[in-house]
């Protein structure tokens, strides 16, 4: 698949404000999933310098620092052209000590995924999570694929897709207890269920096809699960399904707060902070 990507973020501001440094995760990454072919960036107000930064996750990056001149809008808009290559979300072939959970990762391997196991990114896990997590292993027979299809339907199948516009998502246990939220907190939910079993997995922030029919769209969350022999796999939990090639990643992370599509602050008199902000407009233009 080939999609054109065209992605408007507006900020009006009640009164004046500085804009302070701003970091945008909006580049569509590059891996075996998939290419960016193509990619444009226009901000406004003219940052005073960009540079485009990897993080410790290997995600592209934009930081930008402003003149400290007063505005009334920010307005940041980014094109992207990207092809997606998997069409079979399983073509791979585990590693046969990589089939049975719990996971014995080996030690380099293991502490290259610590980041992504809970004991780093969320020592405690509640226990609703817990009791997910291990019923499905059960069910499975501990075996890892069947785990993972049967946790993102799972989750697909009881919980009530709710819109939260904002804020950060819910804690798994609050996301499996009221039964219900948005894609960002199913996507925490799996993330935090593989987990539970030994299973090192991530946030990804992105856009997914969805409906054709339809002209304005807005970003997505899903989870990606380390499978040894098969890599990163993406797991939608909100269509309760595994990714093939229509998603679109632009950054991943175990810690959602990593992933944001802009993060930054501004500045207005004495204050600083980004209460001031009054108007968020997203588009997504997809083909």
């Amino acid at each position: 698949m080939r999609y054109q990507i065209r992605h408007l973020t507006r900020y009006c501001y009640q009164q004046p404000v500085t804009l302070r440094p701003h970091t945008l995760r909006l580049r569509p990454r590059s891996d075996g999933a998939q290419q960016l072919w193509h990619f444009t960036l226009e901000v406004v107000p003219k940052p005073t310098q960009q540079s485009a930064i990897a993080d410790t996750d290997g995600n592209s990056t934009v930081g930008l620092w402003f003149a400290p001149n007063p505005v009334e809008q920010f307005e940041i808009i980014t094109t992207a052209e990207v092809e997606t290559y998997r069409t079979n979300p399983f073509d791979y072939l585990a590693e046969p000590w990589a089939t049975t959970l719990p996971i014995d990762y080996p030690t380099s391997l293991r502490t290259t995924l610590a980041p992504y196991l809970a004991s780093v990114s969320v020592p405690t896990l509640g226990p609703g999570v817990i009791d997910l997590a291990q019923t499905l292993a059960h069910q499975v027979e501990g075996n890892v694929g069947l785990f993972l299809t049967a946790l993102v339907g799972r989750i697909y199948e009881t919980c009530e897709y709710t819109n939260r516009p904002t804020g950060a998502p819910w804690p798994g246990g609050i996301t499996w207890g009221k039964k219900q939220g948005s894609c960002r907190d199913f996507a925490v939910l799996f993330m935090e269920a593989c987990w539970a079993v030994g299973v090192a997995a991530r946030f990804v922030s992105g856009y997914e096809e969805g409906d054709r029919t339809r002209l304005d769209r807005d970003l997505h969350a899903w989870a990606e699960a380390y499978v040894p022999g098969g890599g990163w796999r993406a797991f939608d939990p909100t269509q309760g399904l595994a990714v093939s090639d229509r998603h679109i990643a632009l950054v991943a992370s175990p810690f959602p707060a990593q992933t944001l599509p802009v993060s930054g602050t501004t500045r207005e008199g004495s204050r600083v902070g980004s209460s001031l902000e009054t108007e968020i407009r997203v588009e997504v233009l997809g083909d």
